[in-house]
Parts: C-alpha cells; structure tokens; sequence
C-alpha cells in the first residue's frame, strides 16, 4: 500500500492524554509562556470519560496550579474525615490503630474526588487560558524526525477496516509535530511501550510492576452513609494467592467508590482477580454497606506499582513521560495523581526553558533530573521498598517490615532496609497450572456480586465493530499451544472484562477475543505470560465513556 499522506500542523508543545499530568502541564506552559502553542489530544469520547469516578486526592499539585483553586470552584470538597485501616478474614476483620501507621499513610488533609470530573474542570482551566484540546483524537502513531527524535504524533485516524486496510469511510487522521511531545497516555500506553523500547528508557533500571484496579460506584442507603470516611483493607479473600487489596471511600450524594487491587505478579495462573473482587464485597463488613445499595457504574485498569526504583528514563530526544506513564504511583497510599499533576508542572518548566534558549527535539534533561530530586522523588523515597516487601513475604509480614521502613524514613530520612529490587516481570512470575490448584469461586448473586458481561455494560464502552482488533496477538497459535496446556490459558481469568475465551476447549479448542468489551485496563499487555498480546490505541471515542457524576 503507498504511504499514507497526511496533512500536518505545527505547534510548541504536543501532549497525548488529558489526564491530570497532561492537563497540568498544558496549563503550566501556558502561565509561564501565554504565546505558547499547545495542544492536548485526548482519546476519550470527552475529558474524562476514561477516567473513573474515586480517589483520594493529595491536593498538593493543584495547590502548585492555582493556590486560589478553591475560590475558582475546583470539584474538590469531601475533604477526609475518618481514615480506617483493616485486616480482613473471612467472617471478621481487625482494625490497626492509626497511630501504629507511619504519618505518610495519613489522609488527614486529602479529599476525596471524582478524578473525571476534576479533569474536566482542569480542561476548563487550560482552555481559558488558550490550550487546544481535542477529545476523541487517540494518537495511534509517532512521528520521527530525521535524526531519530520523536517529532509529532498521528491523531484522528478513521475508518480502517478489520484486516486493516483503509475502508471507503477513512480519514488518514493529521500529523501534529510540536518542538517537544509529552507523552501523558497513563498506565502502559502504546505510544509510552514504543519510545520506553527505542530509547532503552529502562535500562539499569528495575522492571516495572503492576497491579489492576477494579471499581464499581455504588449508591447506598443514606443511613449507612459517612461522607469523608476512608477504609483499606487487606487479608482476605486473596490471603496466601496473590497481594492486594481494598478501597471504600464515602463521597458526596449518598454514594461510595469501592475498589479492589490485586498485584499481578501472583503466580498461580487459576486466580481470577475479579471473582476476587466480587467474593470481597460478601464480606459481613461491606456486605451490610451495600445492602439496599445500587450499583451505577463500573470500570478497571492497571496501576504502575514497581515505585521508584522502577521509574525509567523519563526524557527522551524529543519529549518527555509524564505521569503513570513514567510510573509515578505511591503504592502504599494507593495515590498518583498528585505526582502526575507535578510531573506535568516540571516538565512545562524545562520545555519553556528550553524553547525560550532556542532548542527542540533534544533530550529535557532538568525534568528528568528534577524527578529524582524534588517532591516527586521525596514522596517515592521513602516508600520504595514496601512493594518489594510484598512480593517476597506477602501478607502481614511484609506489611510489618514495610511498615518499619516507612517510620524509620520518616523519622530520619533513610531507609534501613536499603533499596529492595524487584527481579523478575509480573509476566515472568506466572507458574505453571499444573503447579497449582484451582480455586472455586461463588457465583455472584446479581445484587451485591455481578457476572463480568453485566458488570462491562455499565463501564458503558463502545468499540466500532468493524475497526480492526486493537489486541493484537504476534502468534495467534500461541494461546491455545502454549498458554493452554501451561498456563490454563490464564486470559480467560485475568481480563476484567471478558474480552479472552476458549471455546470448545474439550475438543478443537479456539481462542476468542471479544475486543468490543476491552475497558482497556491493559492488564492483558502486562500478565500474559508468553508476552503475545499487544494492546493498542482503537479508533478515538472508542472504550469506555464513564459518567459523569
């Protein structure tokens, strides 16, 4: 097929992603530099249809934005009330006295937020302020200048059909260069995977770790409402399979956000994360709390946990990572988006400096430099050995070591532990089913646990049918010869949507992918243990539209 032709514009500084680290940025390059062309592309359906409603919100970055962005009205107001920390078991639970943990864990002075809807506010701020933003533009490729930076990106390709050619509908999409590209996708974005490998970002670094996060919004009976309360739990039902954990958080308008986190470096290929999740809510303790309740959205998505030690290079000829693109989770506070909105800010720093002296297209050294040593770097410090910890002991010795750690570097300033590596991919730490039993998990009930499909339908995504498969399999021989008879095909188990299936798995088995369900958590991209899936960008709108509440 000849060379797509493409029409091109030009611009200071292009950003993929309007999440909070793509945002902050935009908005940063503006206040220092008003005639400073900026551009954001987001791939969702409008700012914040990827993002799901719940977190606890570090206000530390919007501070660095606006000091005033209380009076100019940020949808930030449920401040934290009550911070509980709990030990499950099956029937019972145990609650640790807050002052046993380390004053980092507090969430006294954080708020709890709707992450989609303090995007869009925050995409109300850069708009005013003169940023370009386009929603339903995913970036589906890089451009590369002649001397290998990167120099742009292709949005807004339309229309190719399902072997990939162009349809009688395509649109070739644009080619938007910038003197910098900053790169803010989130968790194992396609474009992040492809720039992280030509650069060799990651080299003498340790490999990244990830977990998936599964949400659900409930609305509960007003009665059983605390507004401001913060619960995490541990323990049970994951126990001796796998790390991870819970999070209930009491919102505004009688609702909750409810999640559970599993860490995908577990090993026995028969768990399945989100029957982990659903068997959770049956605990007597949350149980009662869902009771008379309604569920009125879900969703899901990987986390960046492999904490400082895992963080690449994060500047590269031509732009910049930002955010969880980079990795930038403090795993132990279950909190990101602070350091996201920071990194944004530093990176706007460096690239108006840089402009302003005459340069493009080179490598931002001062925003990697500033990453392992201002606030970022303080906030990840102190917590980078709490995920090692986890993967090597599990469970309630790691959370007392890890916890000893963390209290020894906030009292003094280092850790006594030293810096604890991670040794192996959360791919590579799956074992064989052979060597491990199954596990039988309840059928949900329909009221307070729900079968994936039904779940799916309210993350409200939408893929077009006809657009090529954007999880892309370099053998598809591989998940019914290999993963098959070694892994029990763990896809089946691990995808949060139900997107993989083995059909007629007694006789002539084929392996199925239903990519019209994908959340696009890229769990798949991570866990597969022969590393045969690709995920990448779908036409832009395309996912999940997640709503506005």
């Amino acid at each position: 097929m000849a060379e797509i032709e493409r029409e091109s514009m030009e611009y200071d500084v292009v950003i993929v992603g309007a999440g909070p680290s793509g945002l902050s940025a935009a908005i940063r390059l503006k206040e220092l530099d008003p005639d400073l062309s900026v551009v954001v592309l987001e791939k969702g359906s409008e700012v914040g249809a990827h993002i799901l409603s719940g977190a606890v919100l570090d206000p530390i970055g919007l501070k660095a934005l606006f000091p005033d962005w209380k009076e100019r009205g940020a949808p930030v107001s449920v401040p934290v009330k009550e911070d509980n920390f709990v030990f499950l078991g099956k029937s019972g639970s145990l609650r640790f006295p807050n002052w046993l943990m380390p004053p980092l864990m507090s969430n006294h002075g954080k708020y709890i937020v709707s992450m989609g809807n303090v995007c869009r506010w925050l995409a109300e701020q850069a708009e005013a302020l003169g940023v370009e933003i386009f929603p339903g533009m995913a970036c589906s490729e890089l451009v590369w200048g002649e001397d290998g930076a990167v120099k742009g990106v292709v949005a807004g390709e339309f229309g190719r059909q399902a072997d990939g050619t162009p349809g009688p509908n395509y649109e070739p999409g644009m080619e938007l260069h910038g003197k910098y590209v900053f790169i803010a996708e989130g968790v194992r974005g396609s474009l992040a995977k492809q720039i992280i490998a030509k650069f060799d970002l990651s080299k003498g670094r340790d490999p990244q770790k990830y977990g998936l996060g599964m949400k659900e919004v409930w609305e509960i009976d007003p009665k059983k409402h605390r507004e401001g309360t913060v619960t995490h739990t541990m323990g049970w039902p994951l126990n001796g399979n796998g790390g991870g954990g819970s999070f209930i958080y009491h919102a505004e308008n009688n609702q909750i956000f409810i999640g559970f986190v599993v860490h995908l470096n577990y090993q026995n290929p028969h768990l399945f994360p989100y029957m982990e999740f659903q068997r959770f809510k049956h605990h007597p303790m949350v149980a009662e709390l869902l009771d008379g309740g309604k569920r009125v959205a879900y969703g899901a998505r990987a986390i960046s946990e492999g904490g400082y030690q895992s963080i690449p290079q994060a500047a590269f000829p031509g732009g910049v990572l930002l955010g969880c693109s980079a990795g930038l989770v403090n795993v132990p506070r279950i909190k990101g988006n602070h350091n996201a909105m920071m990194s944004g800010i530093e990176a706007a720093k460096a690239a108006v400096a840089a402009i302003k002296a005459g340069r493009a297209g080179d490598v931002l050294a001062d925003y990697d430099d500033a990453l392992h040593a201002g606030d970022i770097a303080r906030d990840l410090k102190k917590v980078r050995n709490v995920k090692p910890l986890w993967s090597r002991y599990g469970g309630f010795l790691a959370t007392m070591l890890g916890g000893f750690d963390m209290w020894v570097a906030h009292l003094t300033g280092w850790n006594p532990l030293g810096t604890i590596h991670h040794d192996k991919t959360d791919a590579e730490a799956t074992g064989k089913a052979a060597d491990f039993p199954k596990i039988d998990y309840p059928k949900p009930d329909g009221k307070i646990s729900f079968d994936r499909l039904t779940n799916v339908a309210f993350s409200f995504t939408n893929h077009e049918e006809s657009q090529p498969c954007h999880l892309r399999l370099a053998d598809p021989a591989i998940p019914v010869q290999v993963n098959l008879p070694q892994f029990a095909e763990p896809a089946q188990r691990y995808c949060p949507a139900g997107v993989y299936e083995v059909v007629d798995e007694g006789q002539d088995p084929r392996f199925v992918v239903n990519f019209q369900n994908c959340v696009h958590c890229k769990t798949c991209d991570i866990k597969d243990p022969s590393q045969n899936i690709t995920w990448v960008t779908p036409q832009g709108g395309d996912g999940p539209n997640y709503p506005n509440m």
